[in-house]
C-alpha cells in the first residue's frame, strides 16, 4: 500500500537479475487460507453474481508460492482478465472495490499477493516495511507476474482453448473456471508498490544514482494495457528516460494528497500528491490517460475498505474520508472504461474515455495522450 523514497532499484535490479530467466510454475491445491482470504473458504458464487477463488500458483524454480485471488463475472463465457498487484504491506484485498465494479462489467481479476511484501511485513513494524520496499522485492514482484501469466497459459495449452483447469482450487466449480479467461486480452494493474511492478512490466527503465542504465529489464510483452493507481518517479532518471519507453496504453490514477506515507527526508512528498503526475509526463506520446482527484489521498487508491487497515494508515485527510464515495465512483467509472476499451475495443468506452468520466469537478483533471 506504501512505498518509500527515494526508492532506488539500480542495485536491487541488478542482483535480481539472474532470476529473469528460467520460471518454472507448478500449480499446487490451497492447503490453507492464504492472508486476507476467510478461513476453510476457496469459492462463493451465485447465478447472478461473481465468482471468487482462492489458491495458490508455486513457482518451481524459486521454491516460492504466490497466493491467488480469481474474481470472475457471472456467466460462463469467455472474459478479458486483469492481474491485480497489491502495495507494499497489502494482501489479497487490494483491489477488491476496483475488482467488482470491472466484473459488473464483464472482466475478471486475478489479484496476487506478494511474499516478502505483503502484509507479513507489518510484524516487524515500520523499520521492516522500509526494507521490503526493495528492487530485489520488486524483481519478486514482476516474476510473481510472469509466473502468473506463464501458469495460465500452460492451463489453457492444455485444455485446448482460451483457458484451462483451475490450478490450486478445492471444488468442481473452480477447476472449470479458468477456460474463461482470455489469454488475448490481458491487462495489468497495482496500487503503490503494485503499481512501480506495473510499470516495471510495461517496460520502465532503471538507472543508477549517477545516471548510468542498468541494463535489466522486467518487461513482459503480454499485457495489452496498464492500470496504475498512485504510480511515483524513481530516484537516479528523469520520468522521460524511466517512462520513455512504455509503449503501450497506460492509466494513472493519483490525487492532491496522493503522498508517500513513508516520506522522511522530503517533506513535500508527504504534503501534496502532485510528483506523482510526473509518471503521466514521462510517457510517451499516445494511448495514456490520467485520472487526477482533488482531495484524494493515498489509501483512496487502494481499492479495500480502510477499516481493514493498520490504524496508522486509517487515519485520513477530512477531504479524502468525506468524499471517498464520490472518488470511488470515478475510479470505478474510469478505470472501467479503459479495461472496456483496451481489452475489449469496445468503441463506445473509448470515446467516453475522449471526455473523462462523468462528474469530475472543477479541481479534478483527466488527461490524455
Amino acid at each position: 500500500m506504501v512505498h518509500r523514497r527515494p526508492f532506488f532499484l539500480g542495485a536491487g535490479l541488478a542482483l535480481g537479475a539472474q532470476l529473469l530467466t528460467g520460471c518454472g510454475v507448478a500449480a499446487r491445491r490451497l492447503d490453507r487460507a492464504p492472508n486476507d482470504a476467510p478461513a476453510g473458504s476457496t469459492a462463493a458464487r451465485s447465478a447472478d453474481a461473481d465468482a471468487t477463488l482462492d489458491g495458490y500458483f508455486t513457482d518451481a524454480s524459486r521454491q516460492r508460492d504466490i497466493p491467488w485471488r480469481l474474481r470472475l463475472p457471472a456467466g460462463d463465457g469467455p472474459v478479458a482478465w486483469v492481474i491485480f498487484s497489491h502495495g507494499l504491506g497489502g494482501g489479497l484485498a487490494a483491489g477488491t472495490l476496483w475488482a467488482q465494479a470491472w466484473a459488473q462489467a464483464g472482466i475478471a481479476t486475478l489479484h496476487l499477493q506478494h511474499q516478502g511484501s505483503d502484509t507479513d511485513v507489518w510484524r516487524g513494524g515500520e523499520a521492516m516495511l522500509r526494507q521490503a520496499a526493495s528492487g530485489q522485492q520488486l524483481v519478486q514482484r514482476a516474476l510473481d507476474v510472469r509466473a502468473a501469466m506463464d501458469q495460465v497459459q500452460r492451463l489453457a495449452a492444455a485444455a485446448g482453448g482460451t483457458g484451462g483447469a483451475a490450478a490450486g482450487a478445492t471444488n468442481d466449480a473452480g477447476r472449470t473456471a479458468w477456460h474463461r479467461l482470455r489469454i488475448d486480452a490481458l491487462g495489468l494493474a497495482g496500487h503503490s508498490f503494485g503499481a512501480h511492478t506495473t510499470m516495471a512490466v510495461a517496460g520502465q527503465r532503471y538507472f543508477s544514482p549517477a545516471g548510468a542504465a542498468t541494463g535489466v529489464s522486467l518487461a513482459d510483452p503480454r499485457p495489452r494495457a496498464f492500470a496504475a493507481f498512485s504510480p511515483s518517479p524513481t530516484a537516479g532518471s528523469t520520468p522521460a528516460l524511466s517512462f520513455g519507453a512504455i509503449a503501450r496504453p497506460m492509466l494513472c490514477l493519483t490525487g492532491s494528497v496522493d503522498t508517500d506515507p513513508l516520506a522522511q527526508a522530503d517533506a513535500e512528498r508527504a504534503r501534496r500528491g502532485d510528483y506523482r503526475r510526473a509518471v503521466f509526463d514521462g510517457l510517451p506520446a499516445g494511448d495514456k490517460a490520467e485520472l487526477w482527484l482533488d482531495g484524494a489521498d493515498h489509501m483512496t487508491f487502494g481499492g479495500q475498505q480502510v477499516d481493514v487497515l493498520p490504524a496508522r494508515l486509517a487515519r485520513r485527510p477530512t477531504s479524502a474520508r468525506e468524499q471517498a464515495q464520490r472518488h470511488n465512483g470515478l475510479i470505478m467509472a474510469a478505470s472501467t472504461l479503459w479495461w472496456r476499451a483496451q481489452l475489449l475495443g469496445d468503441m463506445a468506452a473509448r470515446q467516453a474515455l475522449a471526455a473523462g468520466p462523468a462528474g469530475l469537478m472543477a479541481a479534478d483533471a483527466w488527461r490524455r495522450g
